[in-house]
């Protein structure tokens, strides 16, 4: 009979493409997992891994089998929480955020969360908005706050804000601090921006209408202290989010100006599950984060 340690292990070993990781990944030994990928391949019936020299790869009955796997396993997370989780955010939540919230964002929520839901044991994980979907969609993470919209099968979204975008540029820039700018005043091969992945990135880049993609925006910063910091010392402008002000504004050297109306920016949201049975527990966290936030 397939069990489901053996479907976990199927895919952390899909994952992986290691047996050693996998192995490490599931904390059990080498042997064991390759065991008990050999015992789910002949209750199947089909060869699921295909082993080479220095290789691991999933055969085409493999990569249907692990896709499945990963609903079932899903499902069977989303049923203990379901008998777990009767009061209103208690016991275990993992929650995804991309890194342009994070730091500006938990902050504020952790206290009044903890205040408010002392039974919660809240974990965090903070990555790029696809590895967040990616995992939501595994059963690796319950709900993730990021820029919306969600671009994943099978998920539901509770808006929760819009951030707007102002325009950060050295303080000695010519532009009034009072003025409300335009796009045409963002001097586009001076425009510093985040990596490729970040979704505030795109957003900007959606914003400014500009195919300079290799310009001065591919300077590759992985966070927007860097960015700032660069700004601060002369070498570009940036937009940068209104939820990040009261972290990024420490600088004399900076000026931030605002938009003319409509002011850009981007919608923050939740996303989860539609299989999860805590939508009541996500309702509750996006009061909290509204609360938090005074919006």
């Amino acid at each position: 009979m397939i069990t489901l340690r053996q479907l976990r292990y199927l895919t952390s070993l899909a994952r992986h493409r290691h047996f050693g990781r996998a192995a490490q990944d599931c904390a059990v030994s080498q042997p064991a997992l390759s065991m008990q990928i050999r015992e789910l391949e002949r209750e199947i019936g089909a060869e699921l891994i295909e082993r080479r020299p220095g290789h691991i790869g999933l055969t085409e009955i493999g990569e249907e089998v692990t896709r499945r796997a990963e609903h079932i396993l899903t499902g069977s997370r989303d049923l203990v929480d379901f008998a777990r989780h009767r009061d209103v955010l208690s016991g275990r939540l993992v929650l995804g955020i991309i890194p342009t919230l994070a730091p500006f964002i938990l902050p504020r929520v952790l206290p009044l969360l903890q205040k408010q839901y002392p039974a919660l044991r809240l974990e965090v994980r903070e990555t790029l908005t696809q590895a967040l979907l990616d995992e939501l969609a595994g059963g690796e993470i319950d709900c993730v706050m990021l820029a919306l919209p969600a671009v994943a099968a099978d998920v539901e979204v509770l808006p929760l804000f819009t951030d707007a975008f102002l325009l950060a540029v050295p303080a000695g820039d010519p532009l009034p601090l009072l003025a409300r700018v335009d796009i045409s005043d963002v001097n586009q091969r001076r425009l510093i921006l985040l990596e490729e992945g970040h979704c505030l990135r795109d957003q900007a880049l959606a914003f400014c209408a500009t195919k300079r993609r290799d310009a001065a925006a591919g300077l590759g910063a992985t966070s927007l202290a860097t960015v700032m910091q660069m700004v601060a010392n002369g070498y570009g402008v940036t937009l940068v989010p209104e939820v990040a002000i009261d972290t990024e504004l420490r600088d004399a050297r900076v000026k931030l100006l605002r938009f003319s109306e409509p002011e850009p920016g981007r919608s923050i949201g939740l996303a989860w599950r539609r299989t999860s049975p805590r939508g009541k527990d996500f309702a509750a966290l996006g009061a909290v984060v509204k609360e938090a936030l005074g919006r």
